[in-house]
């Protein structure tokens, strides 16, 4: 069913893994961050891998260290 409604308004590769990385995508950036928290939902074993499945890009980390200026 998600698949079909997906397909109707446009977007590919949808299932329902999309949505699991979509949670840990949100809850990410609502947590402020907490790697951990997602890691350990996700059972992951390194901030790495959590961070590459949940789309964080080199864009994203850069524009994250611009705005916290130490």
């Amino acid at each position: 069913m998600l698949k079909e409604a997906a397909g109707i308004i446009g977007i590919e590769n949808f299932g329902t893994h999309s949505l699991r990385k979509t949670w840990g995508y949100w809850t990410y950036k609502i947590s402020k961050y907490n790697i951990g928290l997602i890691m350990d939902t996700f059972n992951h074993s390194s901030p790495n891998i959590t961070l590459r499945y949940i789309g964080i890009n080199q864009d994203q980390k850069d524009e994250l260290y611009s705005i916290v200026q130490l």
